[in-house]
């Protein structure tokens, strides 16, 4: 259960992350790091079986800038009705699938998009503590679920582009009651629009890193650098979800600064990447947008390196 690391940039110092793991706090040796060592299981449940991604939208976001969100988790799946691209975003996610094939229960994980609330009143105003952000992943259901809380980029939350750009982790329920005699925990995430104000740290490669290796920063495939960026974090949290959703899944290093299936490959988002570069990507001949995955409606996402545990390495689709 950890936030999300700094994808964005890399420092030659290796960092903790908090459980909050910060997309963008992530450090040089953390990309350069020896990879033989499988992620640890700690033996504790997986998400398994069929989960719904419930989002919850809290400020402003044009009807556009949620459908990139949503076509993202859809894409997940596979099953979209149309012919989809490769490589693709359902390819990506089949290096989590790896992790269930380790374990003794030889379980299965299906991802579907299930709640969107739209909270555009900033019901809680627009500076926000961690309590608060937990109290808004309980607005979505919470059996079987992942809520998933995205803030526009004028709020603020405690740490945000300082050392994190999101945060995954559990929380008692609340709705359902008891389950078995003892209350159960739901997983959720949050991730927050930096574009206004840290796109440097929390949005590279489509903007210019706030410190280490500089290079001309990417054209952003949804022509979005605070949405594309998001999804980028997004992606992240899910992967470090659904293999670690309790504090006791798939990590290295101390539970409380884990490290997991993709920040233990942050800032690498192709074969050939080192500090600073991104690696080599498939470019859009029309927009110039670099990418790496395909997804429903057509779109195009930049999704990050996975750790796959079959082969002790960062797994890359391009």
């Amino acid at each position: 259960m950890g936030s999300f690391g700094s994808q964005c940039f890399v420092k030659l110092l290796l960092v903790m992350s908090l459980i909050e793991i910060s997309l963008a706090a992530r450090k040089l040796n953390e990309l350069v790091q020896d990879q033989s060592q499988l992620l640890r299981y700690h033996n504790g449940p997986l998400l398994s079986g069929k989960i719904t991604v419930n989002i919850i939208w809290y400020g402003k976001f044009k009807p556009s800038q949620r459908a990139i969100v949503s076509d993202f988790i859809t894409s997940l799946s596979g099953s979209s009705p149309t012919q989809v691209n490769q490589p693709s975003v359902a390819n990506w996610w089949k290096i989590i699938e790896k992790y269930y094939h380790l374990t003794s229960k030889k379980s299965t994980l299906s991802l579907n998009l299930g709640q969107q609330i739209v909270e555009e009143s900033y019901s809680l105003g627009k500076s926000l503590t961690n309590k608060q952000l937990i109290e808004l992943a309980s607005k979505g259901d919470q059996k079987n679920a992942i809520n998933v809380v995205l803030t526009s980029s004028d709020v603020t939350i405690n740490g945000f582009c300082t050392n994190r750009c999101g945060t995954h982790g559990s929380a008692l329920g609340s709705k359902t009651g008891q389950v078995k005699g003892k209350k159960y925990k739901f997983a959720y995430i949050w991730v927050g629009n930096s574009e206004t104000q840290c796109p440097g740290y929390c949005a590279w490669p489509f903007h210019q890193p706030i410190y280490g290796p500089q290079s001309p920063p990417l054209v952003a495939p949804n022509n979005d650098v605070g949405l594309d960026g998001m999804v980028i974090n997004l992606a992240s949290l899910l992967a470090g979800t659904a293999t670690n959703p309790f504090g006791n899944g798939y990590f290295q290093g101390p539970k409380e600064a884990p490290l997991e299936a993709a920040t233990t490959c942050t800032g690498v988002y192709g074969k050939g990447a080192y500090p600073g570069y991104a690696g080599n990507l498939l470019v859009d001949s029309t927009t110039g947008a670099s990418y790496n995955a395909n997804g429903d409606n057509g779109r195009k996402y930049l999704l990050p390196a996975l750790y796959d545990p079959s082969t002790s390495s960062c797994s890359t689709l391009v």
